[in-house]
């Protein structure tokens, strides 16, 4: 059986995607320090699977961690997700940012490359598009970033190309998300953010169910169809579904290629307000703030190339996007903490 390291495994998008990984027939170890994550996401996701699944209590940026995972299992690839991601905090504490997310894949790289194990799968962001010149986003239009959260995914896209040049026994899939959202359909794991959340969907769905007053929608003067921010929102599910795709051609080939993952749709601030109010059957209030500093009026992928390479595209649409939302969020409106 093949067996995949999943890093960052019990946070958001790594639960998820230990769920179709053991489902596609994959042996997966998860390693996570709980940072940002609880060890009741994965109680819940053993539950989904009927199965226990390994976990390792372990940092990236920790080689005797890493050793430990290495000289116990047989890794034949890894999905790394482990990351601080929050956009905020990085422009208050960019030096934490670069040494966690970049230090981090230098110290698991080069235990990967100590074990033999030279496949990797790197989560990485639409942000290192910056403020794209155009849309649809292609996977080769200019690389920026506008913060320090964003030039971290940037600058480890590019140590990983020069892993490859130094040494072509890597393969390694870069893949770029745009907005992820959503919820496993069963309602029983989902997004559950520290503190104040970093994307959209949790602050809609906090106001819907009564833990916040209202939203606020920071602009709505952009040069778009109602004012408001437009953004390429993909289900959790969706984008579980590309890792597994990806793992399907990793070693295969001997190379680094990078993958869009989106819907290649924009939905607008508001469009998401009205699909979740639909959803919720309740009123989302809502208050017009200035805009944010960074932000921009559009951002959404063309999601063609990985259609060509994984043969994936995404499957689920704004009203799933908001019902599975709403199901996680209603059975759960403390999250994770509620037991």
């Amino acid at each position: 059986m093949t067996t995949i390291l999943v890093t960052g495994g019990a946070g958001y998008i790594g639960s998820h995607t230990t769920i179709l990984l053991i489902e596609a027939g994959y042996e997966v170890i998860l390693f996570d320090n709980f940072s940002n994550a609880s060890k009741e996401s994965i109680k819940r996701v053993e539950k989904i699977v009927e199965q226990n699944i390994t976990l390792i209590d372990g940092n990236v940026c920790s080689s005797e961690d890493l050793d430990t995972v290495f000289t116990h299992h047989s890794i034949d690839a890894v999905i790394h997700f482990a990351g601080l991601k929050a956009v905020g905090e990085s422009v208050e504490k960019p030096l934490k940012y670069y040494e966690n997310n970049i230090s981090g894949t230098i110290t698991l790289c080069k235990s990967m490359a100590k074990y033999g194990c030279k496949s990797i799968i790197f989560s990485s962001s639409a942000t290192v598009y910056g403020d794209p010149h155009t849309t649809p986003i292609l996977e080769d239009f200019p690389l920026s970033a506008t913060n320090p959260y964003g030039r971290s995914k940037l600058f480890v896209e590019e140590i990983l190309r020069d892993t490859y040049m130094a040494d072509n026994d890597w393969n390694i899939i870069l893949l770029r998300y745009f907005n992820p959202v959503g919820a496993h359909p069963s309602g029983t794991i989902g997004e559950d953010p520290n503190d104040v959340p970093n994307n959209l969907m949790p602050f809609i769905a906090q106001t819907a169910v009564g833990k916040r007053a209202f939203l606020s929608i920071f602009g709505n003067d952009y040069n778009t169809k109602d004012g408001t921010g437009v953004r390429d929102y993909i289900h959790v599910m969706d984008l579980a579904e590309g890792h597994v795709k990806a793992l399907n051609i990793i070693h295969s080939l001997n190379q680094v290629i990078t993958i869009n993952l989106g819907t290649g749709t924009g939905y607008s601030v508001l469009d998401m307000v009205k699909s979740f109010e639909k959803a919720s059957g309740r009123t989302i209030s809502y208050k017009i703030a200035p805009r944010r500093t960074g932000d921009i009026a559009s951002c959404f992928a063309d999601p063609h190339y990985a259609k060509e390479i994984l043969n994936w595209e995404a499957k689920y649409d704004i009203d799933a996007m908001c019902e599975d939302t709403w199901r996680w969020q209603s059975n759960n409106p403390n999250g994770y903490k509620a037991l």
